[in-house]
């Protein structure tokens, strides 16, 4: 059976004595708990996990646990010897809602893992089950830790893109990774099926103009198509594309969050000094993003930077609710960014 390779542990604690991997490198162990709130990396890495057993042994026995309706004696019952012996793969769903009785058989379990036989504990969040978490980040059965943390920021979503591509041998420019990355904003799984596709039906060199062809007008890649005229000072072509998104019966929330989250980046870099590989370790930002921002921030003044963050703050609160005219909100502000804060 495949070895866990040593890992550095990401934000573990002091009780944490096993190695703690990132979802892209799950990879088989007597015990693998795959914990964090990110259900389709948790299902990849199960995915990844399986894959790699079925290479090494065909005759792999696959069974899935309800760790919810799991009943005193069933994780035994699976994991005792066969008379040909054959590999198992014991998936166990739901720990953070686990049975009594399954707490009390998988400590006794990982205390002494049967051989030949890996067991996965997926652990989405909450309390519930934490003495075994502990258990097994404490050694317990010699085990690992995959991560599966929520993918939510605006870099953490662009890393994700540029990952997929990768993965499928894919090539994508910055421009059209940021453009997926707006127009599919929920679930990364859609995202990740978005980027299938298009490798499909496209091939291996993605553009700008191809993503926009294969989003078809979703509303948020219209954000980004407005925040980026009015970041580049072209006042009446973002006023021109902002109206016509109204036309088409845009919400004005995702164009306000289009428009903020580059705001923000200018902010990040105003007056900064240093490379722009510099500024996007020190910042967090990918160096495209730096240069960006660095592009679209000259001719700002701090004041007037500062006034478009304190702007965008009353300009949500207006589009949600505090204004009868949000849509005259949002054009004032954009005004505002336009022309860099001299209005």
């Amino acid at each position: 059976m495949a070895q866990a390779r040593k890992a550095a542990p990401r934000a573990a604690s002091a009780k944490t004595k096993i190695p703690q991997l990132d979802w892209s490198e799950a990879q088989p162990a007597a015990v693998v708990l795959i914990s964090g709130p990110e259900a389709f990396l948790a299902d990849r890495a199960t995915q990844a996990i399986r894959a790699a057993l079925l290479e090494v042994n065909s005759d792999l026995e696959v069974h899935d646990v309800d760790a919810a309706s799991y009943t005193a004696g069933e994780l035994f019952t699976i994991a005792s010897p066969s008379l040909f012996a054959e590999p198992r793969l014991i998936r166990v769903e739901g720990v953070e809602k686990c049975s009594d009785a399954f707490l009390e058989d998988t400590k006794r379990y990982v205390a002494e893992p049967a051989d030949g036989t890996t067991l996965v504990l997926r652990h989405a969040g909450g309390q519930r089950g934490k003495a075994l978490l502990d258990l097994v980040r404490g050694g317990a059965g010699g085990g690992i830790e995959v991560v599966c943390a929520e993918v939510k920021k605006d870099q953490d979503r662009l890393a994700f893109v540029q990952a997929e591509f990768r993965r499928l041998g894919a090539q994508v420019t910055p421009g059209a990774a940021r453009q997926l990355a707006a127009a599919f904003s929920g679930g990364i799984g859609e995202l990740a099926g978005a980027i299938g596709q298009l490798v499909s039906d496209v091939g291996t060199r993605i553009s700008e103009d191809q993503v926009s062809r294969a989003t078809e007008g979703r509303v948020e890649t219209n954000a980004f198509r407005v925040a980026d005229a009015a970041t580049a000072g072209r006042a009446a072509d973002a006023l021109v594309l902002l109206r016509q998104s109204f036309s088409t019966g845009t919400d004005p929330i995702p164009m306000l969050a289009a428009l903020n989250m580059k705001v923000r980046a200018m902010a990040r870099v105003y007056g900064a000094g240093g490379s722009g590989g510099q500024l996007a370790k020190e910042l967090g930002m990918a160096p495209w993003q730096v240069d960006r921002a660095l592009r679209e921030v000259r001719g700002w003044r701090e004041e007037d930077l500062a006034r478009a963050i304190d702007l965008a703050a009353e300009t949500e609160w207006r589009l949600k609710g505090g204004s009868r005219d949000p849509e005259y909100a949002l054009e004032k502000y954009l005004l505002f960014v336009a022309k860099r804060g001299r209005v």
